[in-house]
């Protein structure tokens, strides 16, 4: 039963978090497939993970999956867009 519930939440929450990025892409207006592919790898690992978790195909078919797709989200980390306030990068703390 614990399983079931899981991945339901897991479900619930994958739905709400592409419905997230979603809104906030047409918020700030951005387009193109690159500057999605960070989130497309990692919600595809997810996928991936949970599909191998109820089929018992956990094993090295989907690992080296999950490091191919963490590897290419991290390539397409470039294309996000930048968030520069007051002309720093970020949110970091002046020393």
């Amino acid at each position: 039963m614990w399983p079931t519930i899981f991945t339901l939440l897991i479900l619930i929450a994958f739905g709400f978090s592409i419905k997230k990025i979603i809104t906030k892409r047409k918020a700030a207006s951005i387009t193109g497939w690159k500057s999605l592919g960070t989130s497309l790898c990692f919600f595809l690992i997810a996928a991936i993970n949970l599909l191998a978790y109820w089929f018992d195909l956990i094993g090295i078919i989907s690992l080296s999956l999950t490091i191919l797709l963490l590897i290419i989200g991290a390539y397409f980390t470039r294309y996000l867009p930048a968030n520069y306030e007051n002309g720093r990068r970020g949110n970091h703390a002046k020393l």
